[in-house]
C-alpha cells in the first residue's frame, strides 16, 4: 500500500513551500512577502476536508491557552480576517496552513471562471509592481489548475478512506473554533 492521502498532502505542501522559496530567491525584492505581512489573511476561506483534518491536528498540538485564544478569535473575530492571524500578524497554525495560504504572493496561472477565456497570471498586488506578470518566466509561475486537481484527488481519497462526502468544503473559522 502506498502513502496515505495525508502523507501525500504533506508532500504537496513541501513542494509548494519549496516552489515559493525558489521564486522568492529568484525574484528577491520583487516579492514583498515577509513574516508579519498579513494582507492575504484579510479574508475568510474554506478548506478541503483533508486540509481541515491537518488543521485540527495542528490546533490540538497547541498549548491549551493558544487553543483557547484561537477558538475565541474564530468565534468572535472580525469576519474579514482569518482567525488564525494573531495580534502580531502571524499565523497560529503556519506549519499546517492550507494550500491557498501557501500560494499567496506567488504568480499564479489560472483559468477565469466560465472556462472559455485564456488562462491569466495574477499575484499579490504588492509583488511584481509595475511588471507584466505573463512575462515572468514560466518556472516561477504556479499553475492553479494542476494544483487544484492534485488537491482534489487527495481530498477524494481522504474522503473515501474516512467515509465522508467527496468535495466537502469546511469554513476555516469552524475548524479553528472547534465547531467542525
Amino acid at each position: 500500500m502506498g502513502p496515505l492521502p495525508r502523507e501525500r498532502l504533506h508532500e504537496l505542501f513541501a513542494k509548494v513551500d519549496a516552489f515559493f522559496a525558489r521564486a522568492s530567491a529568484r525574484h528577491g525584492a520583487r516579492m514583498a512577502c515577509h513574516t508579519g505581512c498579513s494582507d492575504c489573511c484579510r479574508r475568510r476561506f474554506s478548506v478541503t476536508s483533508i486540509e481541515a483534518d491537518a488543521l485540527r491536528d495542528a490546533v490540538a498540538a497547541l498549548p491549551e491557552a493558544d487553543r483557547s485564544a484561537l477558538a475565541a478569535r474564530a468565534r468572535a473575530g472580525d469576519p474579514g480576517v482569518c482567525p488564525a492571524l494573531d495580534g502580531e500578524g502571524r499565523c497560529a497554525v503556519y506549519a499546517a496552513r492550507p494550500l491557498i495560504c501557501r500560494t499567496h504572493g506567488l504568480p499564479i496561472r489560472f483559468a477565469p471562471s466560465g472556462g472559455r477565456a485564456l488562462p491569466v497570471v495574477d499575484a499579490c498586488p504588492k509583488n511584481f509592481v509595475g511588471e507584466d506578470l505573463p512575462s515572468i518566466e514560466a518556472s516561477s509561475i504556479l499553475d492553479q489548475t494542476t494544483l487544484s486537481t492534485v488537491l482534489a484527488a487527495l481530498d477524494m481519497a481522504h474522503a473515501d478512506a474516512s467515509g465522508r462526502p467527496r468535495g466537502e468544503r469546511i469554513a476555516i473559522t469552524a475548524v479553528l473554533s472547534g465547531e467542525a
